[in-house]
């Protein structure tokens, strides 16, 4: 027969405080690990260590990762300048002569003369003229046709072979026939820079309408609209930020054409500058030129990621 314990004996194994611990699971984890000293033979109680901080990597060489303002500006400026640095380097001791490799700095005093004693804003004015023109007559057209290639197969089965079949042909192989039907007046000049872009720019936009997705079409043609509805309302709002980069890079493709389009008895432009240049072997003339026409060429591209920034600011949206 069990006996019950005495008091004593259950006094004796209670802590002095009378109360029962608690299970040594249920007590809360120590906040400091003891350590042991083996000078003193006792223990002390030290913080535990914190594992260091994880460093996040840099985002300027993550993919599609985005980087600040001022990092894309000290790029850029690098990126501008990178260049010039190594034509100054070049023209210095490259053993060149002046005339085949001019500094920046006769570059940049040649078109100060031409800014100031020959014209430069006239001729920069009827260059931009023209590119425009033909830029212009070409997106008119085109872009009602790259929409009904894009959207129809018939359309496209018609008019897309015959399309890339003529955007192959040099733009320079027509201008004996432009100058016999068109004659050499400023329209001569024109056609060519359109002809340069029109093709190309038919088939991007065909390109970009053939992206919109196949899903929406279907949606829509499940609530009844019908077929001009449907390019009206849905394919073309869909495409309409595609679109813009499309007529952003024939644009500049307008402007590779205009150096080809005042060969057509032109006596005044930019390109007309750099041809007479050539001629009598003025290459710092001709190095201003290309300097201008790129810049031109710039604030236009900016002008359209301006515009395509503003038109659509939900694709800039940041996550």
């Amino acid at each position: 027969m069990t006996q019950p314990l005495s008091t004593a004996v259950l006094a004796a194994h209670l802590p002095s405080s009378g109360a029962i611990t608690a299970p040594e699971q249920d007590a809360p984890a120590p906040s400091a690990v003891p350590a042991f000293s083996a000078a003193t033979g006792s223990s002390s109680t030290q913080p535990a260590s914190k594992p260091p901080p994880h460093r996040r990597p840099s985002n300027l060489f993550m993919v599609r990762a985005p980087i600040s303002r001022r990092n894309y500006w000290i790029l850029a400026i690098m990126g501008l300048l990178a260049p010039l640095v190594a034509w100054t380097m070049l023209a210095a001791w490259g053993g060149m002569d002046s005339t085949f490799m001019p500094t920046p700095l006769m570059v940049l005093n040649k078109a100060w003369l031409w800014a100031t004693e020959n014209g430069l804003l006239e001729d920069a004015g009827i260059s931009t003229y023209r590119v425009v023109a033909g830029f212009l007559l070409s997106a008119v057209i085109a872009l009602p046709l790259g929409l009904l290639i894009g959207s129809f197969r018939s359309v496209q089965a018609l008019l897309e072979p015959l399309t890339d079949f003529i955007r192959y042909m040099p733009a320079v192989a027509f201008i004996p026939l432009v100058m016999l039907w068109i004659g050499i007046a400023e329209s001569a000049k024109i056609a060519i820079i359109f002809i340069g872009t029109f093709f190309q720019m038919v088939l991007m936009v065909a390109e970009d309408v053939r992206r919109v997705p196949a899903a929406q079409v279907e949606a829509a043609q499940t609530m009844g609209a019908s077929r001009l509805e449907l390019i009206e309302k849905v394919i073309f709002p869909s495409a309409k930020p595609a679109l813009l980069d499309t007529l952003r890079i024939t644009m500049g493709w307008a402007w590779t054409y205009l150096v080809v389009a005042e060969l057509v008895a032109a006596n005044s432009g930019l390109g007309y500058s750099i041809l007479r240049a050539q001629r009598f072997l003025q290459t710092d003339t001709i190095f201003a030129g290309i300097i201008i026409i790129g810049l031109i060429g710039l604030l236009t591209d900016q002008a359209f990621r301006w515009i395509h920034r503003i038109a659509f600011p939900w694709l800039y949206l940041k996550g």
